[in-house]
């Protein structure tokens, strides 16, 4: 079942769908934003772990925001796998 995630932040996406299968990423959605970066970023995620996800991206900034898109996706995999073990 795919998880919504709201950024949070001044980023560009509005929403980052995420779909897990145990703690690897079937896929990735985002709702706004730059769409050929996110859809490399798609690429990128799918089949990885929710660990390897966050050690990849975690901390990643964009332009001063404190935050970025890939930073965000860390955090939304991260919160859909808690969710998902409940």
């Amino acid at each position: 079942m795919p998880y919504i995630y709201k950024p949070e932040g001044k980023i560009c996406p509005r929403k980052i769908k995420v779909t897990l299968n145990g703690d690897v990423v079937e896929d990735v959605d985002f709702e706004g934003g730059c769409d050929g970066n996110l859809k490399a970023l798609r690429r990128v995620v799918r089949g990885k772990t929710v660990s390897e996800i966050e050690e990849l991206f975690t901390g990643i900034d964009c332009n001063g925001k404190g935050t970025s898109c890939s930073d965000q996706l860390a955090k939304a995999v991260r919160k859909a796998y808690e969710l998902g073990k409940k």
